[in-house]
């Protein structure tokens, strides 16, 4: 080999070295110039680029992996609604609270409403404490307490419509990014009160899950993902292993894994020997939680989710985050609800999960039910869910 050859052999190694070990822009390092202008970013005139480096974490919320399932009922079809028929789909990843909204975190809700919004307002976003009350029953004390009382702190709250809920998720989302901010030493525009998402310290909004990325969080899958390849051992009956609702495995051996109705009349078992040891609701973070690190996805209360109600909406929605948000396809002029032959209208929503009051049935999370948006009940209550923002991970 000549010279000529060889130092030309060694300058062009030396520039794809440099290219290399330069690497290519990513969101969290893009580099100090425009790939496409080659203008330098943060000028005094030129565009602002901010440093970014990934997605806050935002308080309460678990990180779910998305990826490949299959969703619905994987229990008898009891009330032969043939609603949620088993169907392919996939889930991006997300985040969602690892525990139910409690009744402290309403209260701190209603805190901070009272001091920036109107009376108006204030008063729509009171729980609804007589979904308790009933003429046979002597539950007067928790119509009473339930919400307030400090014993109840971190009990799930009730009372509450899917309407309500979002309202509280919108709320947070601003209490939440005005913080972040405030940490970050980023100011909020005068007049606007919105923190740029550019800014690169806020968080996506928080919001209700849909039907599929609540059934996908509470299947917790990964639990049985073989790690060398793509199959899933088995399908799961319950957010857990086996096919039984008590524990299988060590010291707690025998103990039951949700807050859930044993059998007429039996909410919680007899003195001495509780089964699972509620009567009615129980503390946000009891029973072991799903393979996520989710706590109650079956039992305690019931969860509203974004979807409204469609008998057939495994039919219609599509394969990649499937979700229905309103009556495309099937409108709710094909139900007859003002001849009140039907209960289905754009105006009902999905709830899942089981309650308290529930039969074990319900514990599973193919299961599915709906109430009109603007009801609210003693069994049903929710979680928030947030995007991964920029990441397939």
């Amino acid at each position: 080999m000549n010279l000529f050859k060889y130092l030309t052999y060694a300058a062009t190694g030396l520039v794809l070295l440099s290219s290399c070990n330069k690497g290519n822009p990513t969101s969290t390092n893009p580099g100090d110039a425009s790939t496409t202008t080659g203008i330098a970013f943060n000028q005094d005139d030129g565009f602002k680029v901010a440093d970014y480096s990934g997605q806050p974490e935002g308080p309460g919320l678990i990180f779910i992996e998305g990826g490949r399932t299959t969703l619905g009922s994987t229990e008898e079809d009891l009330a032969m609604t043939r609603d949620n028929l088993e169907r392919t789909v996939t889930v991006a990843s997300f985040y969602m609270d690892e525990a139910e909204v409690a009744n402290i975190h309403w209260l701190e809700y209603l805190f901070y409403i009272k001091k920036d919004s109107s009376e108006e307002f204030y008063k729509s976003a009171l729980p609804d404490t007589t979904v308790w009350a009933r003429q046979l029953s002597f539950n007067d004390p928790y119509v009473d307490h339930y919400l307030r009382y400090p014993g109840f702190r971190f009990f799930p709250v009730v009372g509450v419509s899917w309407e309500q809920a979002n309202d509280y998720c919108t709320w947070r989302t601003q209490k939440v990014n005005q913080n972040l901010a405030k940490e970050a030493g980023v100011e909020i525009p005068e007049g606007t009160g919105r923190i740029p998402l550019e800014s690169g310290v806020v968080l996506p909004n928080y919001r209700l899950p849909t039907e599929a990325e609540w059934e996908y969080a509470a299947q917790a899958l990964i639990g049985t993902q073989l790690t060398d390849d793509e199959n899933q051992m088995n399908k799961r009956i319950y957010p857990w292993d086996g096919h039984q609702v008590r524990n299988p495995y060590g010291k707690n051996m025998g103990q039951f894994l949700a807050n859930f109705k044993r059998g007429r009349g039996d909410y919680a078992g007899i003195a001495g020997a509780l089964n699972d040891g509620a009567m009615i609701t129980e503390y946000i973070y009891n029973y072991p939680p799903n393979d996520y690190g989710l706590y109650n996805m079956a039992g305690n209360v019931n969860e509203w989710v974004q979807d409204i109600y469609r008998p057939g909406s495994f039919q219609d929605v599509e394969d990649l985050n499937p979700f229905r948000r309103n009556g495309f396809l099937d409108e709710e002029t094909g139900y007859d609800a003002k001849g009140f032959q039907s209960l289905i209208t754009d105006k009902v929503r999905v709830y899942k999960g089981g309650s308290w009051k529930d039969v074990a049935y319900w514990l599973s999370p193919g299961t599915r039910r709906f109430l009109a948006q603007d009801s609210a009940t003693a069994t049903i209550g929710f979680r928030c869910a947030m995007i991964n923002a920029g990441s397939n991970r």
